[in-house]
């Protein structure tokens, strides 16, 4: 179904008539079905933000034994692992195929900051799986992930219905939502988790009405159930403050023939975005590539930005075309899912990232500096081929201890990039003009 955060309604058309008429939670059902709601924001909120969706299910999803701690291997959200390191960070691709592993046990906290208990924050993750996840699911109860795909198709099969994600395509599970992944072979991907916001589409100001991504494509999934008993017991994994939880029941909690509200999972193609860019000389600020935001309290400051860096034309005159030189009060984390960053000709690759923090220099490298400084100016294509993305936060990020050790990605020669940069600086020849 299209648009972003409408109010839609879908029934297994198995069950035609399974959304009860004119009432949400009527004495009896359609089809012996259990009314059960999820809040997505507090029942007070503004109609304009106000979250909520309705599902029919077969059992409701409060039938399950009692959790118990599941161990959680390299997802953290302890900040304090190890010393802060202000240093720009680039990790080279991260393993994956190594350990047959499923989603969740192949999810790697890889920096974050803020808590999940008083919800406000985020963290960033590493995914590496390649076996599906059989008889188990996962909801997050601290907050949305934003999963961005860059090895691997998933199919996310969630209590909304299905959603076929691939890479340069991106996919929102918001909190509380159960899901379970399977894969096709050795998976890789990047995930923003936000705690107690969620992602909504940037305000447009003085571009107008259209621009950047369109509501109409992204895509929410159609009612889907299954009425399935599991013998030997199916496995429901809690994300709660940080930490993993498991619980048993009997029967597949992805059992709801319909669903009506505007709190559910959704995705959208990164090809559909409508770029932004100057046609005279400079730079817009890279805001302009915002695909979703999830805002802070402070007006126009983000807890976290989505945006990417797509294919497009350059066509500003007398200006240095590449991303400038920056110290930023954002934190700035890059992935790249094909292809090649524009400001560095190696380094960055697929699969990996880098990280430049609160305040810390960043730029292109001196053979691109040296090449835009040179080149003829005419309009041409840039990034046809690739894609990087930008996690970007307000917050100061630490690193974990698998980021900056375990993993054995990180590639501590990254500072050698900037090193062969040459003063050009002549002020005699400028006085003489």
């Amino acid at each position: 179904m299209s648009g972003f955060g409408n109010e839609f309604s879908s029934e297994d058309p198995r069950c035609p008539g399974a959304l009860p008429e004119g009432q949400n939670t009527p004495q009896v059902c359609p089809y012996g079905l259990y009314a059960e709601q999820i809040s997505g924001s507090a029942f007070t909120c503004p109609r304009s933000s106000n979250k909520r969706s309705w599902l029919y299910r077969i059992l409701p999803s409060v039938r399950h034994k009692p959790f118990k701690p599941y161990e959680q291997k390299h997802l953290t959200h302890n900040w304090d692992e190890v010393e802060p390191d202000p240093n720009q960070m680039l990790w080279n691709p991260f393993l994956v195929g190594e350990k047959k592993q499923d989603f969740v046990d192949g999810l790697n906290t890889l920096c974050g900051g803020g808590d999940a208990k008083s919800r406000n924050g985020i963290a960033i993750h590493i995914y590496t799986c390649s076996v599906s996840m059989i008889d188990r699911c996962m909801f997050n109860s601290d907050g949305d992930f934003l999963i961005v795909p860059q090895q691997g198709k998933l199919l996310i099969l969630t209590e909304f219905g299905k959603i076929l994600v691939e890479p340069n395509e991106i996919c929102v599970i918001q909190q509380g939502m159960r899901f379970s992944v399977e894969v096709f072979g050795d998976s890789r991907g990047y995930i923003l988790e936000v705690f107690g916001v969620h992602f909504e589409l940037p305000d447009l100001g003085p571009i107008g009405a259209n621009g950047l991504a369109y509501p109409r494509d992204f895509l929410t999934p159609v009612a889907w159930y299954e009425d399935r008993t599991v013998a030997g017991g199916y496995t429901v994994i809690s994300k709660y403050q940080g930490k993993l939880f498991s619980a048993k029941q009997d029967f597949s909690p992805f059992n709801v023939v319909g669903w009506h509200g505007n709190y559910a999972p959704y995705k959208y193609n990164l090809d559909k975005f409508m770029v932004i860019n100057c046609v005279a000389f400079d730079h817009a600020d890279p805001s302009v590539f915002t695909v979703l935001t999830a805002k802070s309290p402070r007006p126009g400051v983000a807890i976290a930005d989505f945006a990417i860096l797509p294919p497009r034309w350059v066509v500003a005159e007398h200006t240095f075309r590449p991303p400038y030189y920056h110290r930023n009060c954002m934190s700035e984390f890059m992935g790249l899912i094909k292809g090649f960053y524009e400001a560095k000709d190696t380094g960055l690759q697929p699969g990996g990232a880098t990280l430049h923090s609160c305040m810390i220099p960043h730029g292109p490298d001196d053979n691109c500096f040296e090449k835009a400084s040179n080149c003829k100016l005419e309009p041409e294509r840039v990034a046809d081929g690739t894609m990087a993305f930008l996690f970007e936060s307000s917050l100061s990020l630490a690193v974990t201890r698998w980021g900056l050790q375990t993993c054995n990605c990180l590639d501590k020669e990254y500072y050698q990039c900037w090193q062969m940069l040459r003063s050009h600086f002549t002020p005699l020849q400028q006085s003489k003009k």
